[in-house]
């Protein structure tokens, strides 16, 4: 009897031992910890052990004991579940939400964007800013950027990608290279334009051309709501046999010979140019895109206003950009007049 009661007293203790242990984990892994990396990336390398991990988090303070989170793992069979990855840790957090995102795995998003009327020099140079891409010039970028097999099934008379890098923001993982982000860049102008090309297709323009006038758009219209008046604009001369005269044409072309001053000035040189981006002297559309086209200029070349408009000028009244729109030339002489007046108002007052 003896020996049966101190049986029993031993497994009572044991027992209750087994029971405070279990709550004092439980409590472990779900009480939060604060601590002082809260704006930090931590770095688990590809590779690392489970307990190695632990312990960088340990050390790091995200935890404070790594051998409960490994009793856990090791209980639920997770061991091999953590991932490598650039972590941030909001404080305070418990053990098993650490444990989530190990198991989640992150990486860290470098914020990249694209303006809409970028060309591609702009976006090389964009490139070219980034450190970790490890491109020794803007020339190294730009020769990135003539890989056409991305557009083949849109364009195979692409020479460049000039067009089709879409304008946005992307976050790219930390190690993504140069040529998965013109790629990624490239499927987004895709997306974009599988939702309008029906329409294409339907006006029996090909994509190509339609992207050259939406590209002709971005360049032109500041306000949303004067992007399908521009491109009315646009086919309207085409069809009347008339230059579109459009100063971003002939600016690409300066780009294009290397005689860009970047300054915002149309010289007398770039007007008298040669070149078949020259809209003031040459008829037609110019061979390919000027620039990155978002969506509204897309929709805009795909669903032009129905007008009789063939000009139109900035309204020396608005500081928005907006323009006025003729379908003769006389008013807009007087249109051209009334903004001259405005510039020589202007800079006379400054």
């Amino acid at each position: 009897m003896k020996f049966k009661r101190l049986a029993l007293t031993s497994l009572f203790i044991i027992l209750v031992a087994g029971a405070a242990f279990a709550a004092w984990t439980y409590r472990e892994l779900h009480t939060p910890v604060a601590h002082n990396h809260a704006n930090d990336y931590i770095d688990v390398p590809r590779g690392s052990s489970t307990y190695g991990v632990l312990s960088q988090m340990t050390s790091q303070g995200v935890i404070r004991r790594s051998w409960p989170l490994a009793l856990y793992l090791r209980i639920t069979g997770h061991e091999a579940r953590l991932q490598a990855g650039q972590y941030k840790f909001p404080s305070p957090i418990t053990p098993l939400t650490v444990l989530r995102k190990l198991e989640e795995g992150q990486q860290r998003l470098n914020r990249f964007m694209v303006i809409e009327g970028w060309t591609r020099w702009d976006v090389a140079e964009a490139m070219a800013r980034i450190p970790e891409l490890d491109l020794d010039s803007t020339d190294s970028a730009l020769q990135l950027m003539n890989e056409t097999n991305l557009v083949k099934e849109i364009d195979l008379q692409a020479t460049n990608l000039e067009g089709y890098i879409y304008p946005d923001t992307y976050n790219f993982p930390p190690k993504v290279t140069p040529q998965e982000m013109i790629a990624t860049m490239v499927r987004r102008f895709k997306q974009v334009w599988e939702a309008e090309s029906a329409k294409a297709a339907k006006k029996d323009l090909p994509p190509r051309e339609a992207l050259v006038v939406a590209s002709l758009i971005e360049t032109e219209a500041k306000l949303r709501a004067e992007r399908p008046l521009i491109a009315s604009v646009i086919y309207n001369r085409l069809q009347a046999g008339m230059p579109l005269g459009i100063d971003s044409t002939v600016i690409y072309a300066a780009k294009l010979a290397g005689k860009w001053r970047n300054d915002g000035k149309v010289y007398q040189s770039y007007l008298d140019s040669d070149s078949p981006y020259n809209t003031r002297k040459t008829r037609g559309l110019p061979p390919g895109p000027i620039a990155s086209v978002g969506e509204s200029s897309i929709h805009a070349a795909l669903n032009p206003a129905q007008t009789d408009y063939l000009y139109y000028v900035r309204d020396p009244q608005r500081d928005d950009g907006a323009h006025n729109f003729y379908n003769n030339e006389t008013d807009f002489a007087r249109g051209v007049q009334a903004l001259r007046e405005w510039e020589r108002t202007r800079n006379a007052s400054q």
